[in-house]
């Protein structure tokens, strides 16, 4: 089993796999040239070296007797545009580090409003994330009763910092320890997934989405086709298109109108995680790819 990101261990892992008779599985997560390529930007997709390097990871990729998907989008990807059969390719969703973000006895009731909801995200600050759009957002919504927390660093942090300049119901905060984020998360009334439009967004569940929804707390995030067989449409979701910050905005004003709504939308959340993400639905995933292969 060659884990995320060793795509350089792939050749190597096959050979020994190859004289132990074993089958070797590859979860790599994401696609080196699609990170290297449509997300960092690295070289033009038409270059010598993006070419060169899509070539290399073909190669990588056809090696393994299966090859570990997080989503149907990565899926599609890995066979589309790294030419993986399709009976070579596995689903096995990310799911949440449930003893960190199962929290216990801290529902609000919404019996009466509070006087300031609280909205947080977190993260690296990645494109994808596209924490730009939730700034625009914050700044639309001054007139509302909202406290915008928006926690770690990472390469967009300056310029979203900057963009935020001169708002008031914006906090951020570094990084956390993960007792000090379940804290947080217990405070916060709504959770942000992600917003950017990129590539990558449109192809992976994230991490944030994931622990949101195992803390059964109201969650907004765009839409995108990493959650067609799974959650797509659901409307226990607040989805919103990609980069829109109005959009944002107006989910925002409509659930903190209809408060009473969250504990709800909050226990449903959870329940869509049960079904879909959770830890014993993903030791069930697990076991039915290595008994079949």
């Amino acid at each position: 089993w060659v884990p995320c990101f060793r795509q350089l261990d792939v050749q190597s892992a096959s050979v020994f796999a190859k004289k132990w008779d074993v089958p070797l599985f590859f979860d790599p997560l994401i696609s080196a040239y699609q990170k290297e390529v449509h997300e960092r930007k690295k070289w033009p997709e038409n270059s010598l070296n993006a070419k060169r390097r899509k070539k290399w990871e073909t190669k990588i990729f056809s090696l393994p007797n299966r090859i570990i998907c997080d989503t149907f989008a990565h899926a599609d990807y890995f066979n589309h545009e790294l030419l993986v059969p399709k009976e070579k390719l596995a689903l096995l969703f990310v799911g949440a580090e449930e003893d960190s973000f199962v929290i216990p006895d801290r529902e609000k009731s919404y019996e009466n409003p509070p006087s300031v909801f609280h909205v947080l995200f977190y993260g690296s600050y990645l494109e994808l994330h596209g924490a730009d759009t939730i700034v625009k957002a914050a700044k639309l919504g001054e007139d509302l009763p909202i406290l915008w927390t928006l926690v770690g660093e990472g390469s967009c942090f300056l310029e979203v910092k900057k963009m935020a300049k001169g708002l008031k119901n914006i906090t951020f905060k570094k990084w956390l320890t993960y007792e000090e984020l379940t804290k947080e998360i217990a405070q916060a009334d709504i959770l942000l997934g992600v917003f950017g439009d990129t590539l990558l967004a449109d192809m992976v569940i994230p991490n944030k989405v994931h622990q949101a929804m195992a803390a059964a707390k109201p969650l907004i995030t765009c839409t995108a086709k990493a959650y067609q067989g799974n959650i797509a449409g659901n409307p226990v979701i607040g989805w919103v298109p990609k980069a829109d910050s109005l959009a944002l905005h107006n989910k925002l004003r409509d659930w903190i109108s209809n408060y009473k709504d969250l504990k709800k939308r909050g226990k449903q959340t959870r329940e869509l995680y049960e079904q879909y993400f959770s830890k014993v639905k993903l030791v069930g995933m697990l076991r039915e790819i290595l008994t079949n292969c």
